[in-house]
């Protein structure tokens, strides 16, 4: 059903101009005997989120995934009037607002999506998006090292996203960077501050920041932000902007704030949509704007003093000189841009400080569900948002095998990344879930962990000498 913007001062606006007293007079030619009556087996009304999981359990009667993986990409409920709206035709199918004049309806969504990505980041100035998270965490390091303009070591924790990692490797290698990797706490899940000491005599352009981080648990910013600026380095956060609408902004991290905050824009109304397309977002301080890579677009007025928009910064490969670009990377994601600034719009601070804490309370309760289940351990102490990491007694490889068969997929297995853990599982959950879905886990969990656990038959049991 197409969304429908009217408010109640439109209807009747609409019902006056037409000379109709009432909506229900337009049906006055339907004989009475004729029209519908509301029956007494009619159930109670449901929430649109409601209704949409109801529809997806009877359209998909060959089954649907309960999902539990995070690590990066979060199925998070988006509201029918976002895709609604995003894909009329003014937005769907616009291009690149060159042309300003013709391009005013994009390039004010561009400014309002602006206006509250720096509102989330606390920070004074961002761009009109970049390709996705890791591509932008990329370009941080690239705009850290142009700013410091003699360092060039970044020092990364181990906690930031290892599919990131290897993104930024991968684009600034070849350029004389050197990236090195501060380790985690093993207790705790986060990067230790007194860990980075002995990085202190390097010469270090930015330390990165993960907020929460991979694991899913939250760092000291606080510290770690007043470290890496005591030792002449910028620092680069990477956010969840979902989690920014309860945890405290990058712009206000330690005694003087993160300076680059990036991210992935995917949460904020951008389906998983088997992995793409999604949106990098940045943020920076106004001392950096000169440096940031991608477009931004800024308010003005015409000569007849009405207010207008225009493309204020756009220094990539394809407006200047390739060697003077901020970057050569140069996809934005409008569309989804587009999308994640109805989103924004349409929840407000109070609606996403809601998905939030809704978030955080499933993760909570879902970890100790999970944590019930004997051999089932978390592998760390630090406050979590809503991911955690869980040790398991048996291989994870077969058990996310037999959750799979159930319907389940149970999260991701930390074998590869972080072999040092062990029989390791990242499990996320939003505020898409409910209670049963966490019982119908916990259950399920509980059933193939105490079956692989449980002696084989015909095995030699020990006996008492």
């Amino acid at each position: 059903m197409p969304f429908i913007p009217h408010t109640e001062e439109d209807v009747r606006e609409m019902l006056a101009a037409i000379g109709v007293g009432s909506f229900e007079e337009l049906f006055d030619e339907v004989p009475r005997e004729l029209r519908g009556r509301v029956g007494a087996s009619v159930p109670p009304g449901l929430t649109e989120m409601e209704v949409t999981r109801l529809m997806h359990r009877r359209a998909e009667r060959d089954g649907s995934w309960l999902n539990f993986i995070g690590a990066g990409a979060y199925e998070h409920h988006i509201p029918a009037a976002v895709w609604q709206i995003a894909t009329r035709g003014e937005f769907y199918s616009a291009y690149t607002p060159y042309q300003a004049e013709a391009s005013q309806g994009t390039l004010q969504l561009l400014f309002e999506y602006q206006t509250m990505m720096a509102s989330l980041a606390g920070l004074e100035v961002t761009n009109a998006s970049l390709y996705d998270g890791a591509s932008a965490l990329a370009e941080a390091v690239l705009m850290a090292v142009r700013a410091h303009k003699s360092a060039r070591r970044v020092l990364i924790p181990a906690t930031v996203n290892p599919v990131w990692r290897k993104v930024v490797r991968t684009i600034v290698r070849n350029q004389g960077i050197e990236l090195l990797e501060a380790p985690y706490c093993s207790a705790a899940g986060h990067t230790l501050p007194g860990a980075l000491e002995k990085f202190a005599a390097q010469d270090l352009a930015a330390l990165v920041v993960p907020q929460p981080n991979f694991f899913g648990v939250l760092e000291p910013v606080d510290e770690l932000a007043d470290w890496a600026h005591a030792h002449g380095a910028l620092a680069i956060s990477v956010v969840n902007p979902v989690a920014l609408a309860l945890l405290k902004p990058p712009g206000q991290w330690g005694a003087d704030g993160a300076d680059i905050a990036v991210g992935d824009g995917q949460p904020l109304g951008v389906p998983l949509a088997s992995g793409g397309p999604y949106f990098g977002f940045m943020a920076c301080r106004r001392a950096l704007t000169r440096q940031m890579p991608g477009r931004i677009v800024g308010e003005t007025v015409d000569t007849d003093g009405r207010p207008g928009y225009t493309l204020t910064l756009q220094a990539r490969e394809q407006h200047i000189r390739r060697s003077k670009a901020t970057s050569n990377i140069c996809t934005n994601q409008g569309l989804m841009v587009t999308a994640a600034t109805i989103y924004m719009a349409l929840l407000g601070p109070a609606g996403l400080a809601r998905v939030a804490r809704a978030s955080h309370a499933n993760a909570l309760a879902l970890a100790t569900k999970l944590a019930e289940i004997e051999g089932v351990a978390r592998a760390f102490s630090g406050p979590i948002f809503h991911e955690t990491v869980l040790r398991l007694p048996v291989p994870v490889a077969p058990v996310m095998r037999a959750l799979k068969a159930q319907g389940i997929l149970g999260g991701l297995n930390l074998k590869h990344a972080y072999p040092e853990l062990g029989d390791a599982l990242l499990v996320c959950a939003t505020e898409t879930k409910n209670e049963q879905d966490l019982a119908f886990y916990a259950e399920n969990l509980a059933r193939i962990v105490g079956k692989r656990q449980a002696p084989r038959s015909g095995a030699l049991k020990p006996t008492n000498s």
